[in-house]
């Protein structure tokens, strides 16, 4: 009989546990009632210049999969009408939210890049033309206006206020199904994806697809937190990775964009790089941490304020900087003009500088091929060379000596390779092949000291240890 009644027990509490999780589950269904009717379909049209006809048939196929008879191709592309349109392409392309009740619309920049025409499509089925009042490429955000009335406006949160684990919700139209919902939790804030400097991404594990780009990312208080913008894929499709640009970070660029036309970041003027547990040792750090400066620029707020190469920022205006991805969102921020203070590790001690931050130039990145000269070798394997006036030119170079041969050895250890224009060893700069050849002989063994290079006009700390 005990074992009976144990029996139903426990069957009863496998049936309630169901009933009870899901009660302490969000319900999503009042948010998204009051938040869908502020979310837009965003869809732009591209004229194509092209002799190729088309038709609308060319990328359909039959009610059982088949491909349109070519006959029928045929006959349309002949049609007037449809050798005209074949110069435009419109495309579906992604989602937007509206900010302001007369008609201001955030989206992302690769969703209206290069369009002739923006239409947005309201939930109210109304579609409008839209005018870009502004795109910014850096942090991948684009403000829209539209002309209309009685437009529902979303709410706006801080994204600063987000935590790991915090439910979020994002609703779009992945691959046209308007007003699609999907739900998850924060991976992580402050996200640095490779190529995107300026921007501090909320990484989330909510379903997001093509199409939901540019639609907002919402807290349970149906707050915008987010801009939905990028995902992780191996095969086109969301795999669990998916990135939204911080709400804080979209509305500055916003405000900027609708008060200039562009936007404006503070400068520093510094090459960096990751610290590894190596450099970290070389540069008497307790653990691998901040941004390495690999090089100075000339007429930067950085030349200016006395930071040299070798020097580690350890934080930035009180914030600290773990990673060197972590520094350009922090300077980016300023605004040029204003101060900032840069705390650093130099020669084993800790330092702060004051920096006037600067407004961020447009530049691109220079590469050249190497002409080199040999010379003796040393006890790190190298064979050295003086470097070049042409090179020194076009990589600014002020000094240092260039790699013309690599034997096995410390060298060779620590990935050096010919080509490389060693500019720092242990501190010091190199300035001829005799200075550098001593500062090689006074190396101690067993411990890592840096040496700073100029790869390919690149400039790189590398962490040499002698054994």
């Amino acid at each position: 009989m005990k074992s009976i009644k144990f029996s139903l027990g426990l069957l009863f509490v496998l049936m309630l546990s169901p009933l009870v999780n899901a009660a302490n589950l969000p319900d999503f269904t009042r948010l998204v009632e009051r938040a869908s009717p502020g979310v837009v379909n965003i869809s732009t049209v591209q004229k194509v210049d092209t002799d190729e006809r088309s038709s609308p048939f060319d990328q359909f196929h039959g009610p059982n999969g088949e491909q349109i008879p070519e006959i029928f191709r045929h006959f349309f592309r002949e049609m007037p009408q449809f050798r005209e349109r074949r110069r435009e392409a419109p495309q579906s392309l992604g989602s937007g939210f509206i900010i302001s009740e007369d008609g201001y619309i955030l989206t992302n920049h690769h969703v209206v890049k290069d369009a002739d025409q923006v239409m947005v499509r309201l939930n109210d089925r109304r579609e409008l033309e839209a005018d870009i009042i502004g795109s910014d490429e850096r942090t991948d955000v684009a403000l829209l206006k539209i002309e209309a009335d009685d437009l529902p406006v979303l709410d706006l949160g801080r994204s600063a206020d987000l935590k790991v684990g915090e439910w979020v919700l994002a609703i779009g139209s992945p691959f046209g199904f308007d007003h699609s919902v999907t739900a998850g939790i924060v991976s992580a804030t402050e996200r640095a994806l490779a190529n995107e400097t300026y921007v501090p991404f909320i990484q989330t594990d909510v379903a997001i697809n093509p199409g939901n780009s540019g639609g907002p990312l919402f807290n349970l208080d149906g707050e915008v937190v987010g801009i939905n913008s990028q995902i992780y894929t191996r095969s086109g499709g969301f795999m669990g990775l998916s990135f939204a640009i911080p709400i804080d970070v979209a509305m500055d660029v916003a405000e900027q964009l609708k008060g200039r036309g562009f936007v404006e970041r503070g400068w520093l003027g510094v090459v960096i790089q990751e610290v590894n547990r190596d450099l970290a040792e070389s540069f008497g750090l307790s653990k691998p941490a901040g941004a390495l400066v690999a090089k100075v620029l000339a007429d930067s707020p950085a030349r200016a304020s006395g930071l040299r190469e070798g020097d580690v920022i350890l934080s930035f205006n009180d914030h600290d900087v773990e990673l060197s991805s972590d520094l350009p969102p922090l300077v980016g921020r300023v605004k040029p003009g204003e101060s900032a203070e840069v705390d650093i590790m130099r020669d084993g001690r800790r330092q702060t500088l004051d920096v006037t931050i600067g407004r961020l130039p447009d530049e691109e990145a220079q590469e050249a091929d190497v002409q080199r000269q040999p010379a003796d070798s040393n006890r790190l394997g190298l064979t050295v060379a003086p470097l070049p006036q042409e090179l020194s030119d076009k990589w600014q170079v002020r000094s240092g000596v260039i790699v013309e041969q690599v034997r096995e050895g410390a060298g060779a250890r620590a990935g050096l390779v010919r080509g490389d224009v060693i500019t720092m060893l242990n501190g010091k700069q190199v300035e001829t092949i005799d200075q550098f050849n001593r500062l090689v002989d006074e190396l101690p063994e067993g411990r890592s000291v840096p040496m700073r290079i100029v790869r390919r006009g690149s400039p790189l700390f590398i962490a040499l240890k002698m054994k």
